[in-house]
């Protein structure tokens, strides 16, 4: 049986595929691999490049890449409430495309510059929940996105669906709170 849906034919969910083992090592192995990656550039040594990569535009960056990924997020979860799976996969993947140019930049950022940046508004113990919620949150998104997304793909629907329930509010919360910290920073 098959379900249709935008014109294209769906496949059923599949039982859980015998890969499944080897899988969930990678999405652990790649998640620990990144916030290492995080914590070194954050307070490992900084790269002697003598001025010649000037990174002082990419916090604009990153935060678009935040608020974009906050935006596909919402539409992903309007488009599959409204069961149209095909633009919620091709969404899903756009908002991992830009939380990983989000990565990407904010690892080149911060291993480029002098450490974190200090926060010097009025608003320092609002500041500190939201920044240290963010944090913590943000190292769990990685391995909750890609399983969730990993379940997605192999239509594992039921156990994508359960897991995806908690992934999309702490992804949405890290992306929101992602672009809060920058307003935060950079008035």
């Amino acid at each position: 049986m098959s379900l249709e849906h935008e014109g294209t034919i769906e496949r059923p969910p599949v039982s859980v595929p015998s890969t499944e083992g080897f899988w969930n090592r990678i999405i652990g192995i790649v998640s620990v691999i990144i916030v290492a990656a995080v914590v070194f550039v954050i307070f490992g040594p900084r790269p002697d490049l003598g001025g010649t990569l000037d990174v002082s535009g990419l916090p604009v960056v990153i935060m678009a890449f935040n608020a974009s990924t906050t935006v596909l997020l919402i539409t992903a979860f309007a488009f599959i409430r409204l069961r149209r799976i095909t633009a919620h996969k091709n969404t899903m993947l756009l908002a991992f495309g830009t939380s990983s140019a989000f990565l990407v930049t904010y690892v080149l950022y911060h291993w480029c510059k002098e450490g974190p940046r200090s926060y010097e508004g009025d608003w320092s113990n609002v500041y500190y929940v939201i920044l240290i919620s963010h944090i913590v949150l943000a190292v769990t998104v990685v391995p909750l996105a890609l399983t969730t997304l990993y379940r997605g793909w192999t239509r594992q629907d039921d156990r994508h669906r359960r897991l995806a329930r908690i992934a999309l509010p702490v992804w949405l919360y890290v992306s929101v709170t992602g672009v809060l910290v920058y307003l935060m920073l950079y008035p």
